[in-house]
Parts: structure tokens; sequence; C-alpha cells
């Protein structure tokens, strides 16, 4: 079970990866907060534990976005303000639990543990468009039963075509979902939706990849069409 802690303090975030990988947890650390949005949408991780005050993009907006995105992963908030504010901002934009800090670290596994229960009761999320599935919790495309590999980078710009389904996504909008965010060149997502098609069209005689002109793409149902 893999957990992103997201968190500028480097100490803390050693002794955190310390300790939660003798708890048997595989374990990512990143020390910003646009490496930490970039990890999490990419990742299949269990839990994110998030710090607020992030150089880059504070934990509020990193918090926030994934949620925009339908991102469901639970997000436990670290914060060096105790005030009962900032705690419910936290809460109101999208986290799960937060704790203030210093904090007991067993308090702190503890309440890491019940976040991962509650989420692991929950079906996890698949996102359908015709007989192409996303399974987002175990990263795994399917086309009409068989399955497609596709590497992190390519799962990460399907799911959010997948999500938008039918819509013109724009190559702006897949750099920032599926690539750092020094990674400016459209090319990239053109050389990725190119393989794609390899991959999810063409073995399967379809054509669900559209080329938006002047904008993107767009994932479609085009069964009729088969």
């Amino acid at each position: 079970m893999r957990i992103l802690v997201v968190e500028d303090e480097v100490d803390l975030a050693r002794t955190l990866h310390t300790g939660l990988t003798a708890e048997g947890y595989s374990v990512d650390l990143a020390h910003d907060g646009r490496q930490g949005l970039w990890m999490a949408r990419t990742g299949a991780y269990a839990a994110v534990v998030l710090d607020l005050m992030l150089p880059g993009l504070n934990g509020y907006k990193v918090c926030a976005q994934l949620r925009r995105e339908s991102n469901a992963t639970p997000i436990l908030v670290l914060t060096a303000k105790n005030g009962e504010w900032d705690q419910t901002e936290a809460l109101d934009t999208g986290a799960d639990d937060y704790l203030a800090k210093p904090f007991s670290y067993l308090v702190f596994v503890a309440r890491l543990r019940a976040l991962v229960r509650r989420a692991a009761a929950v079906a996890p999320p698949v996102l359908a468009v015709g007989d192409l599935s996303l399974d987002v919790a175990a990263r795994v495309c399917r086309r009409a039963g068989a399955r497609v590999d596709l590497t992190p980078r390519e799962f990460a710009v399907l799911e959010l075509l997948a999500r938008r389904a039918g819509q013109a996504v724009s190559k702006a909008d897949l750099l920032y979902h599926a690539w750092p965010d020094d990674a400016l060149d459209p090319n990239l997502v053109e050389a990725r939706v190119s393989v794609l098609r390899k991959k999810v069209d063409a073995p399967f005689h379809r054509q669900s990849l559209q080329t938006v002109r002047g904008i993107g793409y767009r994932l479609v149902d085009d069964r009729e069409r088969g």
C-alpha cells in the first residue's frame, strides 16, 4: 500500500518516511506543492499526507485541484496552524482529516489507518466510455474486456479525457494534468496521444480518441462506428 507524503520540512518528511515504511507502507516524498500535485495525479496512492504551508503551491490549492479533478484519494492535512478557521478551510477544501503540528506519531498513524480503511470500504471508481474502462484505483485500462497496458503518463492522459468524455480537452490541460509543471511543449501531448491510439483504438478498429482542431482532443464512445 503506497502513501504520498507532501511535506517541505525535510527532517519531518524523512521521519514520516521511516516510520511509515516500518509500518509496512511504501512511501513517496514530495517537498513542494507542484511536485506533490503532479505525483498525486499520476500515482495510485492509498492516501496523501499533505502539509498546508508548502512552497510553489500551498496545500489548500493542491487539495482543491485534486477534488476538482474528481480525485478521491483520502487526504490527511498537516498544519502548523491550530486555528479553527484554518482547520475548517482545510476540510471544506476537500481534506478528510487534519493534524496540527506538533502531533503524536501514534495518533498520526491511527488516523491514517482510519482514512485508508474508510476508503477501502468504498468501491474504487471506474471510468467508462463505451467499452473502454479505467479503474482509477488499480490504474488498469481495459477495452472490450481486454487489458491494455499503459505507462503512468499514458494512463494520466487517458484518465483526464475519460473524466471529460465527449468534451474537448486542451493540450494545455493535458500537460498540466499529466506532466510536471515545467513541461510546456504541446508536442509531448501529441506524441502520447499517438501512442494511445495505437494501444486503445487501432487494435480494436476504433476511433474514440479524436482530434479537435485548434484545441486538443476528446474521447468518445464510437461503438456504432466500429
